[in-house]
């Protein structure tokens, strides 16, 4: 239909330009034919005959031009679309034979997960590691069999608490779990799926290596980790609960935010780690290293920090309620605004230690080095401090209400605005003490046996040295 309608089109053009070459001869011939007219009228006639018929079929040429460029116009569109869907349908086919081609490699891999050797089990890791950086619809599937596949041949086995001695003798992990641990530690955590964690709850993964991994959000709750090495790790908001970390390796790990309740932790290494936000709710870290470690805003409510190194860490607002703290070293830390009630810093070193404002009521402080401390405007209602080394500490405007300081070591102290009401001071030394005014000692209990700097004088109503060997002698019991 379309031929015909372009045939009888030219032939309308073929008329029209016949028509246009006779005539310049019709109009030629029909003004010589007009009698009454000069010669020169006939020219002019003629002329202007002959320009109006230019002008019309310039126009009429100016027409066709136009239908042909419009014609050539929606041939091209066509053309065009006709190319779009053809590039369309070869996408798509080419999408569906990479995804056929994906599915295929997957497969192959999974089957070849249970395979008996151990470098056909690793090859096939590494192959669903390529298969998830190609399918970002695969990844997180893959990374769930990964995590099954390790949880399925490393399942904890029950025994007993190992010493110091048994974990140095801990064997290393296998090679194929090593290699599908190290895969998910290197995963794009991007695509993680939101609200769900990677599952390696219960597993035994002793010795494993992840150091500068990445394994936030995972969920490793029961997990056994015992000297692992996972310096620099990245932990944020991990799942950590009853986790063994025994003689583990966490140097500058991120463990903010993450869930370590009762965890073992004992013997870690934990220097210049960050643990702000952490729960340590219980957990022990006893013998541990967390020199530098940041504990900023931590929870470590009843957990277990006896004999580990603190210096130069910052505890700042971190809950210590009930903390064992017995023979830590805690020189130069930062406490600012912790919370100490009811902690247990036996024999602990503070040296140099920033407890400003903080919070030590009913803490128990027998014997503990505090050299040059800052306790200013700390609470320390009912605390024991009997036998402590206090000297050059500031205590300005600290609250000591019934605290025990007999025996103690005051020398040097700064009691500018210090509450000393009912305050146990027999046996206590102040000599050399600074800001100390006459009405802070009559509200204190003391006796004979208190040394008070020159300037004061013993009150009258302090009870005799007898008594205070025997107050002395309650407050060690």
């Amino acid at each position: 239909m379309s031929g015909r309608k372009t045939d009888g089109f030219k032939s309308w053009l073929v008329v029209i330009a016949i028509l246009f070459s006779l005539s310049p001869t019709v109009i030629f011939f029909a003004v010589s034919q007009v009698e009454g007219l000069s010669n020169e009228q006939k020219i002019v006639s003629r002329n202007q005959a002959l320009n109006t018929t230019a002008s019309v079929f310039v126009g009429l040429a100016v027409i066709i031009h136009a239908y042909y460029a419009a014609k050539r116009t929606e041939a091209l569109k066509k053309s065009a679309i006709a190319a779009e869907q053809n590039n369309e349908i070869g996408i798509q086919n080419l999408e569906l034979a990479q995804e056929r081609l994906i599915a295929e490699r997957l497969i192959a891999a999974i089957t070849q997960l249970g395979h008996e050797r151990v470098a056909t089990r690793i090859g096939a890791i590494y192959a669903l590691e390529k298969v998830a950086q190609d399918s970002p619809k695969q990844y997180w599937t893959i990374m769930e069999i990964l995590c099954a596949f390790v949880r399925e041949n490393s399942s904890i086995k029950p025994e007993p608490e190992n010493s110091v001695e048994e974990i140095a003798k801990v064997a290393k992990i296998s090679t194929d779990l090593q290699a599908a641990l190290t895969v998910i530690g290197r995963r794009n955590w991007k695509q993680d799926q939101e609200n769900q964690k990677l599952d390696l709850r219960n597993t035994d993964i002793r010795r494993v290596d992840l150091s500068n991994a990445n394994l936030q959000r995972l969920d490793l709750r029961g997990a056994n980790l015992t000297k692992a090495n996972l310096q620099k790790a990245n932990l944020f908001e991990a799942k950590l609960e009853g986790a063994k970390l025994c003689g583990t390796v966490l140097y500058e790990a991120d463990l903010q935010s993450s869930n370590l309740e009762e965890a073992n932790l004992c013997g870690a290494n934990l220097n210049r780690a960050n643990l702000t936000g952490a729960n340590l709710r219980s957990a022990n870290l006893s013998g541990a290293s967390l020199r530098a470690a940041n504990f900023c805003e931590a929870n470590l409510y009843k957990a277990n920090l006896q004999s580990c190194n603190l210096k130069v860490a910052n505890l700042s607002h971190a809950k210590l309620f009930l903390t064992n703290l017995q023979g830590a070293k805690l020189g130069k830390a930062n406490l600012q605004s912790a919370g100490l009630i009811g902690a247990n810093l036996k024999g602990a070193n503070l040296n140099g230690t920033n407890l400003q404002q903080a919070n030590l009521n009913a803490a128990k402080l027998e014997h503990t080095e505090i050299f040059f401390a800052n306790f200013s405007e700390a609470s320390l209602r009912e605390a024991n401090l009997y036998g402590a080394n206090l000297m050059g500490t500031n205590l300005q405007k600290a609250m000591f209400h019934e605290a025990n300081l007999c025996d103690a070591n005051l020398m040097g102290v700064d009691f500018f605005g210090t509450n000393l009401c009912d305050v146990k001071l027999a046996g206590a030394t102040l000599t050399g003490a600074k800001n100390l005014q006459s009405h802070q000692i009559r509200f204190a209990v003391g006796d004979r046996t208190t040394v008070l700097p020159d300037h004061l004088e013993l009150p009258t109503h302090w009870m005799r040295s007898e008594h205070s060997q025997k107050s002395a002698a309650e407050a060690e019991t």
